[in-house]
């Protein structure tokens, strides 16, 4: 008879003379009442189920134990069957019913590099039970101390790391065309694939040390701890990468099985965190506060990989000799991106949204590079000479749109340190940006590019460090050499006697230097677009800056406001301001140029329409001929090299007779001069004091009256010249009348 349970004992009562024979108890629902027998024959059940959990628990744990042992030797014959390394593992046991202490771990790749990858002194992990025992161990919970992960690359390129991404020999591959160049979008999902697939659910990194050397780059990174835990990250890290230190905070979420995250990154103790890399490799400092990255949806389908998040900064800065001589700041930006990555292409989709303080803009950007065998090139194609050249193949598509933001918003967006003279400016209205362009590299001479911002209601009410007004009004003009230099400082107005009102300047050179440098002056808003785009296009083909697509508006602007140091942000910011001059009607045209003619270089020091007539010719800015004018407006674009158009007897060269035939043709093509005067263009008499103590040698005994005409000094074409197109070729020659060369005092 089996002992009955004791919450039944206590529902009934035992008595002597009840129940079967010989049973010696009987129930009732009062009372239990136990005799002898049933106690002896309770603790002898009692007992035999003490001994069977017991020996049951003695089996389960040397089961365990071998089962793990087992399982340990499976994970080491897979990882060296996998890759080629050496894996040892140190004792293992079990610290209490589901945890398992690993005491020491290493790898040792066994080719090409032999130099161990990886040590660690101590591994804990959660292991379920039921999975060991069914043979596929499910490890949770990881925990790993002291870690040592060395990485390493010789001159020669072999290493101890690259196995782990490499595909293994013999390996069965999907066949995938290479032909049209790399695809960008299989790279990174396996890149992402790797990594989501290899974070764990629960884990507790400890004393990890990661060391790089290679012949490039040193690195070296401390982290005492990073920790997930229930899918939130936290964590700190000391990083010496080169010669960039950085302490560095991490914090945020991850959901490995879903492909998404958000984290956040910022510096320690109130320092920046600066990327490495950057300044070794690109001559610049990049640095932020805080940078925030969220991925939330990845899909790979038909070997094009979409990503959708976000990434914000805080106190963001840039800073390159080519960009800025100063800092560059962004206090507070972001975009929500949507990505697309394939085969040898990248693309911003519809649906990205940047955000700079208040001012929201919309970008679709799509960068392509064609296949080898159809990338174009050529001198006159596109300056390309090979086809793996970086931009060969190149095509390029952007449109951005801004939203309408209030001027305000629009003025407190730009970034810090890239609108020096207009921060602080407060304005009235409504604005909004629009960016269309597009390139491809197999057709240069197809570049478009339109760049517009409207204005509703746009009034300035104050203006910011510099006042833009002063063209209106005398001013003090500092004028600066090429290297940022004050070399001259004078009056812009009446009380300068060397200013020279718009009326009392030739309109023969008025009009020379408008065909020359800005035709369309008086009815451009400041800018000529298909001028900027007929000088982005030789710039490509010939690799270099080798014109500018400036107007007079721009030159203006660049002389009064700005200094003479040639960089990216610079050109932003003179653009910006002669919109707000053109746009708003700040200053006439006619205030424009003759502030304009007053203040331009005309040779070394020598600042001014006065001056200039006065050094060539010795005569008042009023009086100049046209063939003086037509002089005087050539050396505008290289005033420091006027001296190159003479030859060593003072005779103008070649080139400097073209292209004052030339502009003289166009003049006369637009009604500012008659085609009699055009065809009287002859030469120039140089009487000024200046020219004539260059001290020329004396000029040889010749009859020669025609010269052939030489474009060739003209390194830096004239900007917008051809706009208005010629048919006068370089190769035909100019009859001229002989020069009067200036006496030598």
């Amino acid at each position: 008879m089996l002992p009955l349970p004791h919450k039944l004992l206590g529902r009934w009562r035992v008595r002597p003379d009840a129940g079967s024979p010989g049973s010696g108890l009987s129930l009732s629902p009062r009372f239990v009442h136990i005799t002898p027998v049933i106690k002896k024959r309770i603790g002898i059940g009692l007992g035999i189920l003490a001994v069977l959990l017991l020996a049951g628990l003695g089996l389960f744990l040397v089961k365990r134990q071998q089962l793990l042992e087992a399982a340990l030797v499976r994970v080491k014959a897979k990882v060296e069957a996998k890759f080629p390394v050496t894996l040892t593992l140190g004792p293992a046991r079990f610290t209490d019913l589901n945890t398992v202490e690993l005491r020491g771990i290493s790898v040792v790749p066994t080719a090409p590099l032999t130099d161990t990858l990886l040590r660690a002194r101590t591994v804990r992990a959660s292991l379920s039970v039921r999975s060991l025992f069914a043979g596929r161990p499910v490890f949770s919970n990881l925990e790993i101390d002291t870690v040592r992960l060395t990485a390493r690359q010789t001159a020669n390129g072999t290493d101890n790391y690259s196995f782990l991404y490499k595909k293994k020999k013999g390996a069965p591959t999907v066949v995938r065309d290479t032909t049209k160049g790399t695809n960008y979008g299989l790279l990174a999902n396996q890149l992402l694939e790797a990594t989501f697939d290899n974070v764990p659910d629960e884990a507790d990194f400890r004393e990890f040390f990661i060391t790089y050397d290679g012949p490039r780059h040193r690195a070296r990174l401390v982290m005492p701890r990073l920790a997930i835990k229930s899918g939130e990250i936290s964590g700190e890290m000391t990083a010496l990468i080169d010669s960039v230190e950085n302490r560095v905070g991490v914090t945020g979420s991850i959901d490995a099985g879903s492909y998404e995250v958000d984290a956040q990154v910022f510096g320690l103790d109130k320092r920046p965190v600066v990327l490495p890399f950057v300044q070794r490799r690109y001559g610049a400092r990049v640095q932020f506060d805080t940078i925030r990255v969220s991925l939330s949806d990845k899909t790979f389908r038909r070997d094009e990989l979409t990503l959708t998040g976000t990434a914000s900064a805080v106190n963001f800065i840039v800073n390159h000799p080519k960009l800025s001589d100063q800092d560059v700041r962004f206090p507070r930006g972001g975009i929500d991106f949507v990505t697309r990555l394939g085969q040898a292409s990248f693309a911003l989709e519809k649906g990205t949204r940047v955000l700079l303080n208040r001012m929201e803009f919309f970008p679709e950007l799509s960068v392509r590079r064609r296949p080898v065998p159809e990338r174009v090139i050529g001198k006159n194609i596109n300056g390309l000479t090979s086809r793996s050249q970086a931009l060969a193949g190149m095509v390029v598509n952007l449109d951005v749109e801004s939203s309408e933001t209030k001027a305000n918003d629009f003025f407190e967006a730009l970034p810090e340190g890239m609108f020096e003279t207009l921060e602080g400016t407060r304005a009235e209205g409504t604005l909004q940006y629009k960016l269309h362009a597009a390139l491809d590299m197999n057709q240069v001479d197809s570049l478009e590019f339109d760049s517009s911002l409207r204005a509703t209601k746009f009034r300035i009410t104050r203006f910011g460090r510099e006042n833009l007004n002063k063209l209106n009004e005398s001013f003090l003009y500092t004028a600066y050499n090429d290297k940022g230099d004050s070399v001259k400082v004078f009056k812009v107005g009446p009380e300068n006697p060397e200013f020279t009102p718009y009326n009392q300047v030739s309109d023969y050179l008025k009009y020379a230097i408008m065909t020359a440098e800005d035709p369309r002056f008086m009815t451009h808003r400041g800018f000529m677009e298909k001028a900027f785009v007929k000088s982005a296009i030789q710039n490509l083909k010939e690799r270099r800056f080798a014109r500018g697509g400036s107007t007079l508006s721009m030159q203006l602007v660049k002389n009064v406001f700005l200094t003479r140091k040639k960089t990216i942000v610079r050109k932003v910011e003179e653009a910006l301001i002669v919109w707000i001059i053109e746009n708003t009607r700040l200053a006439s045209k006619q205030r424009m140029l003759e502030v304009y003619l007053n203040i331009i270089e005309w040779g070394p020091r020598i600042y001014g329409v006065h001056e200039a007539a006065d050094f060539y010719f010795d005569k008042s800015p009023a009086n100049l001929n046209l063939s003086e004018s037509l002089y005087l407006a050539s050396i505008i674009p290289s005033p420091k090299r006027f001296r190159a158009g003479f030859n060593q007897y003072g005779d103008l060269r070649g080139s400097s007779r073209y292209f004052r035939r030339l502009i003289a043709q166009l003049m006369a093509r637009r009604g500012y001069i008659s085609e009699s005067e055009s065809e009287s263009v002859g030469g120039v008499s140089f009487s000024g004091s200046g020219l004539r103590a260059m001290n020329f040698s004396a000029r040889p005994d010749t009859t020669r009256l025609f010269l052939a005409p030489d474009s060739t000094r003209f390194d830096e074409p004239i900007d917008l010249l051809d706009l208005l197109g010629t048919d006068v070729p370089p190769s035909q020659e100019v009859p001229i009348a002989p020069a009067v060369p200036p006496k030598p005092e």
